[in-house]
C-alpha cells in the first residue's frame, strides 16, 4: 500500500505488467497509442485482467473475486479501496464517462465463469460476450472519445476478438471444464482432442463454422474504422489484423489449437504496425 500512495510510476508499471501478461497481442499493439491514451488503456486492461485472473486460476479464487467486486462498488460510491488497480479504474470511469452498467455487465460475465461451464446456444454465448468483451469496446470508445455512431462497431470488434480466443483456446478451456463455442448439432465430445483426431472432418467443419461466424462480426467491426482518428487507428487495426491472422492459421490447420497457442510473434505485430502506418500515410 505504501507503493500505491507514494510511487505513481511504479503503479503504472504494475498496471502495464498485468496487461502485458494477460493479453500480449493487444498489449504489443496498444503501446503505439499516444502516451495519455496508452496510460488509460493500461488502467482499463489492468482492471479487466485482474478480475479475470480471479476466475481463471485453478482453483478459482471466489472470495478474491467477490472482494474485488465489492471494493470496486464501494470505491465508485466514494470510499477508496486503496487498491492500485481499482481506484485508478474508478477515476478513469469518471473521467471518461463510462456507463456504470458496462462495468456491472463485465463483472457479471466474470462471475458467470465461477459457476457456468458450458454454453449450448449462440444466444447464451452472445450474452456472455457482451459483458466479457463488447463492453471493453465501449470502454475504449469512451477513452478515445469516439462518437456514439462508433459504438456498435466497437462492440463487434470486441465480440470478434473474443470469439477467436474461444476458437484458439478451445483445448485450454476444455481442460478447465469450459466450452464457450455452441455445439450447433456437433457431438459434445468434439472439443476433446482424442475425439477430434478420430473425426477430423467433423472437427474441421466445427471449427471453421465458428471462424466463419467470427468473420461476419469482424466485417461489421471494420465499418467503424471511419470514426477512429488516424493516430488511434493504427494500433486498433493492427490488433484486429493479428486476430485475423490467428483465424487464418487455425483455418489452415484446425488441429493447431491442440498443438500450440496460436499467437503472432512480437516481430509480426511490429511489422504490421509499420505497414499500417505506411498505408495510413499514403491515404
Amino acid at each position: 500500500m505504501g507503493i500505491y500512495k507514494s510511487d505513481p510510476k511504479s503503479l503504472q508499471t504494475l498496471r502495464k505488467t498485468i496487461f502485458q501478461r494477460g493479453s500480449k497481442t493487444y498489449f504489443n499493439s496498444s503501446i503505439f497509442f499516444p502516451k495519455e491514451v496508452r496510460d488509460r488503456v493500461f488502467t482499463l486492461y489492468a482492471f479487466v485482467r485482474r478480475a479475470d485472473d480471479f476466475v481463471d486460476t485453478l482453483p478459482q479464487d471466489r472470495e478474491g473475486f467477490y472482494a474485488f467486486r465489492e471494493a470496486y462498488r464501494k470505491a465508485l460510491q466514494g470510499t477508496p479501496s486503496n487498491d492500485p488497480i481499482i481506484d485508478p479504474f474508478v477515476a478513469l470511469s469518471q473521467e471518461c464517462g463510462f456507463d456504470k452498467a458496462w462495468t456491472e455487465a463485465f463483472l457479471s460475465a466474470m462471475e458467470a465463469d465461477l459457476y457456468k461451464k458450458t454454453y449450448e446456444t449462440l444466444e447464451e454465448t452472445l450474452q456472455y460476450m457482451y459483458g466479457s468483451a463488447e463492453v471493453v469496446g465501449l470502454f475504449m470508445s469512451r477513452i478515445l472519445a469516439l462518437p456514439e455512431e462508433a459504438y456498435s462497431s466497437a462492440r463487434m470488434l470486441g465480440r470478434a476478438m473474443q470469439y477467436i480466443n474461444f476458437c484458439r483456446d478451445v483445448a485450454e478451456d476444455h481442460a478447465l471444464g469450459r466450452r464457450y463455442l455452441p455445439l450447433d448439432g456437433a457431438d459434445p465430445r468434439i472439443v476433446e482432442e482424442s475425439y477430434a483426431r478420430k473425426h477430423p472432418e467433423e472437427w474441421s467443419r466445427f471449427i471453421r463454422h465458428h471462424l466463419k461466424q467470427y468473420r461476419t462480426w469482424q466485417e461489421e467491426a471494420l465499418s467503424g474504422y471511419r470514426f477512429i482518428p488516424y493516430r488511434y487507428l493504427i494500433p486498433i487495426r493492427t490488433a484486429a489484423d493479428m486476430y485475423f491472422w490467428t483465424a487464418l492459421q487455425i483455418e489452415r490447420n484446425p488441429f493447431s489449437v491442440f498443438e500450440r497457442k496460436v499467437k503472432p510473434s512480437r516481430l509480426r505485430i511490429f511489422l504490421r504496425i509499420l505497414r499500417n502506418a505506411a498505408v495510413g500515410k499514403l491515404n
